[in-house]
C-alpha cells in the first residue's frame, strides 16, 4: 500500500538529493543545502540539475522566497501570514524538507494546545513506576528540532492561547528548554529554527503580543491576483492531486480559467476589464479552494459524468465552496451569474445554463 500522502521530502526525494550532489555554494550550519539551491528546489528551475528536473512548488514572487530563506539563516524565526489558502503551510512544509530534510517537526495550533506539545511532556505509566527519566520523557517536535538541529513548524499561531505563546517566547529567546525534573536544559542545536504560519482571518482570536512577534520575521503569502499565474498554480495542484490519489480526469484549460476568473472577480468585487461591480461573498475563494473545486469536478465527470469534466460538473463543485457562509454567498454567486456569466461567451453560457439550475436563478 502506497501513503495517501508523501510528505515534501519524500515525494521529491530524487530532486533533493540532484541538488545536494550538485550544490557547491557556502550552507548555513545545519542546512541540508545552500540558500540558493533551497530557492531553486522551492522555484524550479528551467534546466535540469543532474539531469533531474526541478520542479516549482511555489509559484509566486522570488523576492519573498529569497527573504525567507535570509531570515531562516539568520537567528530569527519566520511568521508566513496571509488569507486562508495562499500555500502558508504549503511553503513552511517544503521550506523545512530542503532545509532540515524533514517536514514533520509539526506543531498544529488550536485552542487545545498545550505546553506539552511546545516543550515536552510525560509517559505516566513510566513516570508512576521509575520517576523522572529520560526513557518517560516525551519530547514536543520543537524540543526535538531542537536537539536535532532542524526545523520545527507551527501552524496556526494565533489559534494557540496567550500562555502557549508566551512559553514560544522564551524559546525563542534563549534556544533552550528547562527540563527541572530532569535538572537539565537542552540547548538548541545549531540549524535549529521555527517556521510559523498565522491566518490574517484569525486576527483577534489570539493576537500575538508585542514581545513575541518581536521574534519572528514576518512575510505576509499574497493572494494571487494575476490570472495566468493563478490558473497555472491551479492546474499544477489539481493534477498532482489527481495523480496522489489516481481518481478524476483531466479538465480542460478552458474550464480553468473560467473557474480562476470567477474567483478573482468575486473576490475583487469587480470583473477584469473593470466595468461592472460584483458582489464579494464571505466565503474564501481562494487559491487552495480553486484547486479542490475543480480536483472535484473531475471526480464527478468520471464516476457520475460524461467523462469528461463540462460546465455543469464544475457548477455542481462550485456549490460546496459558496455555501459555507451560508445564503448570502449564494445570492452573490447568483447575482454575478445574472450580470456576467450570462453575457459572455463559449463556455461561459454553458455554465450559466447549469448554474442557473442548480443556484435557482
Amino acid at each position: 500500500m502506497s501513503d495517501l500522502r508523501q510528505p515534501a521530502e519524500t515525494k521529491y526525494e530524487h530532486e533533493l538529493a540532484a541538488l545536494a550532489a550538485h550544490d557547491t555554494a557556502p550552507r548555513p550550519p545545519g542546512w541540508r543545502l545552500s540558500p540558493r539551491a533551497v530557492e531553486t528546489y522551492i522555484l524550479g528551475s528551467d534546466k535540469p540539475v543532474g539531469g533531474v528536473a526541478i520542479t516549482p512548488k511555489y509559484i509566486g514572487d522570488r523576492a519573498l522566497v529569497q527573504v525567507a530563506l535570509a531570515t531562516l539563516a539568520s537567528d530569527r524565526a519566520l511568521m508566513l501570514v496571509g488569507e486562508p489558502g495562499t500555500a502558508k503551510s504549503w511553503l513552511s512544509e517544503h521550506l523545512s524538507a530542503a532545509i532540515s530534510g524533514t517536514s514533520a517537526l509539526v506543531v498544529q495550533g488550536t485552542a487545545g494546545t498545550s505546553e506539552e506539545h511546545v516543550k515536552y511532556g510525560w509517559n505516566y505509566a513510566l513516570l508512576l513506576a521509575e520517576g523522572p527519566s529520560q526513557k518517560a520523557l516525551v519530547p514536543s517536535p520543537i524540543l526535538r528540532a531542537m536537539r536535532d538541529g532542524r526545523f520545527a513548524r507551527f501552524e496556526e499561531i494565533t489559534r494557540t492561547s496567550s500562555e502557549i505563546q508566551d512559553a514560544l517566547i522564551s524559546i525563542l529567546s534563549e534556544k533552550q528548554i528547562a527540563v527541572p525534573e530532569l535538572d537539565q536544559v537542552v540547548p538548541a542545536q545549531r540549524g535549529f529554527n521555527l517556521i510559523a504560519t498565522a491566518n490574517t482571518r484569525d486576527r483577534g482570536v489570539n493576537e500575538m503580543s508585542a514581545a513575541l512577534k518581536r521574534r519572528f520575521n514576518f512575510i505576509t503569502v499574497p493572494v494571487v491576483d494575476d490570472l495566468e499565474q493563478e490558473i497555472s498554480i491551479v492546474q499544477k495542484r489539481e493534477a498532482e492531486l489527481r495523480g496522489d490519489y489516481q481518481v478524476g480526469v483531466e479538465p480542460p484549460a478552458e474550464l480553468a480559467k473560467l473557474l480562476v476568473t470567477l474567483f478573482q472577480e468575486l473576490r475583487a468585487g469587480v470583473t477584469k476589464d473593470g466595468k461592472t461591480k460584483v458582489k464579494t461573498p464571505g466565503s474564501v475563494l481562494s487559491t487552495a479552494e480553486a484547486i479542490s473545486v475543480l480536483f472535484n469536478s473531475g471526480i464527478l465527470a468520471q464516476h457520475f459524468g460524461t467523462g469528461k469534466v463540462t460546465a455543469d460538473d464544475l457548477s455542481r463543485s462550485l456549490l460546496g465552496a459558496v455555501s459555507k457562509e451560508g445564503g448570502d454567498d449564494l445570492k452573490a454567486v447568483r447575482e454575478y451569474c445574472e450580470t456576467v456569466a450570462k453575457g459572455r461567451a463559449g463556455l461561459w453560457k454553458e455554465f450559466y445554463a447549469s448554474a442557473k439550475k442548480r443556484l435557482a436563478i
